[in-house]
């Protein structure tokens, strides 16, 4: 408890535990305890409480709007597996070495948050405003963006508390979605967080290290320096593009007599890549792979990824368009599909009542991505459970919204706006919303999208910029992708090393080292 005679310069405001008197439905008071749930809550010297805001999640909705909601006006609390914000457009940088790591980073504590607790939301209570939350007292698990569905046995689950809210923004984002495909989640690497890029980099040199040893065959040396891409978007397209500047660049000079072994592959289901530009851009794009040696392979359907037990650390993929053969790779980079987030899940399969209507309701979901449905103000809509089986146009005339709760960000759509999952309607979303909330006229002003278009790195200083003002490729697109991703780094420090980090990587090369 906070005691009459604290000095107001210590702390205007501290963290108050206390244990949980009135149990989470399902669990009892003995349960709790016994468990470690404790109560958050904040309190300020002068008596006065401001309105408690809480996150869940730090990525371009969560960060964003924590970034721009007023400090004067609300207490801002952020609950997040991760410390930290990945600016994700150049991400396929730094899994090369064109920019290091934290270049793209944006700590979260830097924010001057009122509190923030690394963990997981691990589920809600919407009739007491109390969040359920798992810490993360694991490392590995901070950027993790694929599924866990078997955690392993040497990695306990976190302590267990409890966090009251005022209000509530959910914006925990999305996982990589594998559809299922045998080996994907167990071997394949995903470009989501700092961990995959930092996986995927020392997986790329280390290939390249033992295709050199005089002990490795030509066989196996083809099989390690061939990088297979699953997914067309802008994200598997420009890790491509980035893999060839640093082995045109860089590692040919130091491995010149391997390059004749080396094979990049694009692969994807659809008819054709890139699918948000039109078709004359995409042509560009295909044109200039095919100049560069860079294999894409459309309508191809990957089957299975597993192990290769002829030569060590690399793979076989098994395509349904080549029937029995098996293609050698020595990386497989995921860059297709999103799914929702198990507590996204967890939600939507809970009934509730709340102490304004007596009648059982649930979240409102959205039947093709499975995200939590929001009105046109980013209000978490809610339906009767009766109304869960009926159609979506029955459920939107039954639909309300819940209220103080907010919905930002991958893990939502919309109601009839049918937005992409992207950073840039995220981040829109993220200021919108903080604007609203900072005015106090959340349901008077709907949220309206402003598409800035699309920007795809296709390598050696070029790129494609599509709008509807204008349509641009080469070397200018290449200009405005770099000066718009420059402009939008959150931080003066990240504006300064990310051209940092750029110039050294021209003037100098990248850094080719395993550390």
């Amino acid at each position: 408890m906070a005691t009459p005679h604290m000095s107001g310069a210590k702390a205007s405001r501290r963290l108050l535990t206390r244990r949980l008197v009135i149990p989470l439905s399902g669990l009892d008071f003995q349960q709790c305890a016994s468990r470690g749930m404790r109560m958050a809550s904040t309190a300020s010297n002068d008596g006065r409480r401001k309105e408690r805001v809480v996150i869940l999640g730090s990525g371009w909705s969560g960060y964003g709007l924590a970034r721009s909601l007023d400090p004067k006006k609300y207490e801002r609390i952020m609950i997040s597996p991760r410390s930290y914000f990945v600016f994700t457009p150049l991400l396929a940088g730094t899994a090369v070495g064109t920019l290091e790591f934290r270049a793209v980073l944006e700590p979260v504590r830097r924010l001057g948050l009122d509190r923030f607790h690394q963990g997981w939301a691990d589920d809600i209570d919407f009739a007491r405003k109390i969040i359920r939350v798992e810490a993360n007292t694991s490392d590995d698990l901070a950027s993790r963006t694929r599924l866990v569905l078997n955690r392993r046995p040497d990695v306990g689950k976190g302590a267990m508390f409890d966090v009251e809210y005022d209000k509530l923004v959910i914006a925990v984002g999305s996982y990589s979605q594998t559809f299922g495909i045998e080996g994907v989640r167990e071997h394949a690497n995903f470009l989501r967080d700092v961990g995959d890029a930092r996986k995927i980099r020392m997986k790329v040199l280390q290939n390249f290290e033992k295709a050199a040893l005089p002990i490795t065959t030509n066989a196996e040396r083809k099989k390690l320096l061939h990088f297979a891409i699953v997914g067309g978007g802008p994200t598997g397209i420009e890790f491509a593009a980035e893999l060839h500047d640093l082995i045109r660049d860089d590692l040919r000079t130091t491995y010149p007599e391997l390059m004749k072994f080396l094979g990049i592959t694009v692969y994807d289901v659809a008819p054709k890549v890139l699918p948000m530009f039109d078709k004359k851009l995409a042509d560009y794009a295909m044109d200039r792979f095919h100049r560069e040696g860079i294999k894409v392979k459309t309508q191809h359907h990957l089957m299975r990824i597993r192990p290769d037990e002829e030569t060590e650390g690399c793979f076989k993929l098994k395509i349904k368009e080549y029937g029995d053969e098996e293609i050698g790779a020595g990386i497989v980079v995921w860059s297709t599909g999103l799914m929702q987030n198990p507590l996204i899940q967890k939600l939507e399969g809970k009934t509730f009542k709340l102490p304004s209507s007596g009648s059982e309701m649930q979240l409102q979901k959205d039947a093709r991505t499975g995200g939590l449905i929001t009105d046109a103000h980013l209000r978490v809509n809610v339906i009767p459970r009766d109304a869960a089986s009926e159609s979506t146009q029955s459920q939107g005339q039954k639909s309300t919204p819940l209220p103080d709760v907010y919905g930002i960000g991958d893990c939502t759509v919309v109601s009839e706006m049918g937005l992409p999952a992207t950073a840039q309607v995220a981040s829109q979303q993220a200021a919108h919303l903080a604007k609203r909330l900072n005015k106090g006229d959340v349901d008077q002003t709907p949220f309206k999208f402003r598409n800035w278009g699309t920007m795809t790195y296709l390598g050696n200083w070029t790129a494609i910029h599509q709008s509807s003002a204008d349509e641009l490729k080469g070397w200018m697109a290449w200009v405005l992708w770099r000066t718009a991703y420059l402009t939008r780094s959150m931080s003066i420090r990240n504006k300064i090393t990310v051209p940092f980090y750029w110039a050294i990587s021209w003037i100098f090369g990248r850094d080719i080292s395993r550390f």
